[in-house]
């Protein structure tokens, strides 16, 4: 069974942990400190991304998942990332079980003056929220930068209005990827649209669309596990008797079933459509990034154009 995130972290010695800590920058005032850039860690791309844009020359920001051709749910935690974990001042993490790992670390090097900002709490969600995707949601990262804009002002309060202007400025630039969802949702609406995992499930209620994928087909195939032949017989109908519009697939993360959908859909000129879990990189921002997911979502349902990767 494929897990969201595997918890390796929980099998690292304690101890290789509390050797981070002894290792840790951030009581080098060259690094950390009030007079250093804040040593700051996003479990995910995307988070680091919200924490340099916030935090600007006064932060240094690193990632602990980028690589675009990694599965996250099956990423495994080694003592460097836990070194790199437990050196932060701050630190951003999706929650939700998505990146368990983090907390496990966190736990072995225990540090009073480190900032953690879990998403599933700052937005007042349970643990048993079905779709961990927290990010494809628009509200999710305005909240995010205003929280990380808070924690660095505690961190270092001489610069909390840069940090305030940062979280503003981010927030702002986030329109035109709202703009575009309002304009899918006005001019397409309830567009029928398959889907393998629920990656961008947020994004597509935002804009409208009308899912037709069961849930439980889309868990399943996110958390490893087969779906019922009922529900892979839903899921081929959508294809083959052309009820949807498009589909869109985790690009990160195929098989061999998911890959027959794929398939499925092509043979039927339905657009296909790839979605990331972790920003793409080089050459996105988390803006831009979104931007281009709901565009690419327009153009298959407009053009029947298919964007596979991005």
């Amino acid at each position: 069974m494929r897990t969201r995130i595997s918890v390796l972290a929980a099998a690292l010695p304690v101890a290789a942990v509390l050797l981070a800590t002894a290792c840790s920058p951030s009581g080098d005032p060259a690094v950390g400190g009030s007079s250093g850039a804040i040593v700051a860690v996003g479990a995910e791309n995307e988070y680091a991304d919200v924490i340099q844009q916030v935090g600007g020359k006064y932060v240094h920001a690193s990632a602990i998942m980028s690589n675009p051709n990694t599965d996250p749910h099956t990423f495994e935690a080694s003592s460097a990332i836990a070194q790199q974990v437990s050196s932060a001042q701050l630190i951003v993490q999706n929650g939700v079980g998505y990146d368990r790992f983090m907390s496990t670390i966190e736990s072995a090097a225990p540090n009073s003056g480190r900032k953690v900002i879990v998403v599933q709490q700052l937005l007042g969600l349970p643990d048993g929220t079905p779709n961990p995707h927290l990010w494809y949601d628009p509200r999710t990262m305005p909240a995010v930068a205003n929280a990380i804009a808070g924690d660095l002002a505690a961190l270092q309060p001489a610069h909390a209005a840069y940090f305030r202007a940062g979280a503003a400025a981010f927030t702002r630039a986030l329109a035109a990827w709202d703009k575009a969802i309002a304009s899918f949702r006005a001019g397409y609406p309830n567009t029928p649209v398959a889907t393998t995992e629920p990656v961008a499930d947020y994004m597509l209620q935002a804009a409208g669309a009308d899912n037709l994928t069961p849930f439980s087909f889309q868990a399943d195939i996110m958390n490893g596990v087969d779906p019922s032949p009922q529900a892979v017989t839903i899921e081929k109908n959508l294809f083959t008797q052309h009820k949807v519009k498009v589909l869109l697939y985790n690009q990160q993360v195929t098989d061999a079933l998911t890959q027959s959908f794929i398939t499925l859909a092509r043979q039927n000129h339905i657009p296909v459509v790839g979605v990331y879990e972790t920003m793409p990189v080089p050459g996105f921002d988390y803006q831009s990034w979104m931007l281009a997911e709901v565009q690419d979502l327009r153009k298959a349902v407009a053009g029947k154009v298919s964007t596979e990767r991005l």
